[in-house]
């Protein structure tokens, strides 16, 4: 049976644990046994050490059990064990929503399949019945109180949720597997068939009963987890790691007299609080794991899936049957003519109504106090633009058809960036903005050194030496430019000399 003590805990007060440490059902007193086993192998090692062993064998024993004292730091027990103990844990909380409940499937049928005479109640009442006989099959295959309570199909059909008919029905399907899938292909045949007699009204609700009875049917696969469990050599490794540190406490923890005559030895404590202390601490860490890696089984903190069968063929057959189309009168409710309805306090409540309700963390928080500090300002046209130098380059050096440079009056820009004006300017993103001297000087000034061109010879055509220039000139050829006559352009352009 499930341990519950969340009551004694509702509250934290002095001595709220304390009085856990009082029960013992699900507690850590059923490790007595191992407990009383160390404490009495300790003891025997202890008399033999102390009077029995001659001088030479306690010098031997005493070396022996330094070296089992050192070999017990070399065992990572709190990293094996706690890691393996989370593991488990987190297996066992996984299992619990794993479990089938029938309370969406139910309500799904009780809205959905219509007919209060003998046929509708038999329709409503088998679907919700091999939704039961499903998750009954699939826990009587992992839980072993499940299967004690229905060993075989007869004890099934003795309980009530299959009939002989069905019985012979399923026995005849012959299949090496679990076959806890069978309820679910006949609930699916026969809501197909109450659809077709008009018990179902239409495809949609057909189809909100199929999505919740998959819903349902993978549960149960979920549920179905015997062939995949945790890695065995995982729960070997942590098994022999508790065992054989506590094996070397036995020897290692002793009282040793000392190697050296006048040297002075370790306090005498006769009883190792602290080993025993260590020895309650990792073996119950270690019972944990035990008890729960299986949450199906009969141990104090396994699930209690017989009531959770009880439960859900009650609640389901219920909701189907009695509850069908079972309503109270509709009525205005208390609060009608209230626009905010406040429920009642008791007196041991009472305090709770001067609690301010919570508004958010920021709520009483003060900005400013003084009030110009709070004031909404708006960007003036006028504020200079702050130009950014190596965002500029960036542009420049990732494509030419976004750099800030073709936006300009340079040679280098795209004639398809370029939109001149009729004084052949170029018209400003803001208009309204009035430009700020400095960066536009500095802009210039970066746009004359890009388009500097480079003359034969590897010199800026600024910079050129004279004979350089001269000898440039000598290498071109001389051209002649002819004024146009009135006569030429008419005769290419007609239209314009048109009276």
């Amino acid at each position: 049976m499930t341990i519950s003590y969340m009551l004694k805990v509702a509250n934290s007060h002095f001595g709220g644990f304390s009085k856990l440490l009082f029960r013992w059902k699900g507690s850590i007193y059923k490790l007595l046994y191992k407990f009383i086993i160390f404490v009495v192998l300790y003891a025997v090692l202890s008399l033999v050490y102390r009077q029995l062993l001659t001088e030479e064998q306690k010098r031997l024993y005493t070396k022996v059990a330094q070296y089992c004292n050192c070999s017990t730091d070399l065992i990572p027990m709190s990293f094996v064990l706690g890691f393996y103990v989370t593991l488990i844990v987190n297996w066992w909380w996984a299992q619990y929503p794993s479990i089938p409940l029938p309370d969406q499937l139910m309500c799904v049928i009780s809205s959905n399949v219509h007919g209060k005479v003998e046929r509708g109640r038999i329709l409503q009442r088998t679907l919700i019945r091999y939704a039961n006989l499903s998750a009954v099959l699939i826990l009587s295959s992992v839980s072993t109180r499940v299967l004690k309570r229905f060993p075989t199909m007869d004890h099934v059909v003795e309980a009530g949720f299959v009939t002989q008919d069905e019985h012979k029905k399923f026995e005849s399907l012959h299949s090496d597997f679990n076959k806890y899938w069978i309820p679910c292909v006949w609930f699916t045949n026969l809501a197909a068939q109450a659809r077709q007699d008009g018990r179902i009204h239409d495809d949609v609700a057909l189809r909100l009963l199929m999505d919740e009875l998959n819903l349902y049917r993978a549960k149960c696969s979920m549920l179905f987890h015997d062939w995949i469990s945790i890695p065995l050599v995982y729960t070997q490794v942590v098994t022999i790691a508790v065992y054989s540190f506590f094996a070397f406490c036995l020897f290692g923890r002793q009282f040793l007299e000392p190697l050296k005559p006048g040297q002075e030895g370790d306090l005498d404590m006769y009883v190792p609080l602290s080993t025993l202390l260590q020895f309650l601490f990792y073996a119950g860490w270690l019972k944990v794991a035990e008890e729960i890696i299986n949450p199906f089984g009969e141990d104090d903190d396994d699930f209690e899936t017989n009531k959770l069968i009880d439960r859900n063929l009650q609640v389901s057959l219920l909701s189907v049957d009695d509850m069908y189309q079972n309503l109270p009168p509709a009525v205005k409710d208390k609060y009608w003519n209230e626009s905010m309805a406040q429920p009642p306090y008791t007196t041991a409540t009472a305090a709770e109504i001067l609690k301010p309700s919570f508004l958010g963390s920021t709520f009483d928080m003060r900005m400013f106090e003084d009030a110009e500090q709070s004031q909404p300002t708006e960007a003036l046209p006028s504020m200079p633009r702050i130009q950014t130098p190596l965002l500029s380059h960036f542009f420049t050096a990732t494509s030419p058809a976004i750099s800030i440079k073709n936006f300009s009056w340079g040679s280098r820009g795209h004639p398809h960036l370029q939109h001149p004006w009729v004084d052949s300017s170029f018209p400003s993103p803001f208009p309204n903005r009035s430009e700020n001297p400095e960066s536009v000087a500095r802009i210039e000034e970066e746009e004359t050194e890009d388009e500097e061109p480079t003359m034969p010879g590897g010199c800026l055509g600024g910079t050129q030496p004279p004979e350089t220039s001269d000898a440039w000139r000598k290498e071109l050829p001389p051209t002649q430019v002819k004024a146009l006559s009135s006569e030429s352009i008419a005769a290419d352009h007609p239209e314009a000399w048109e009276p």
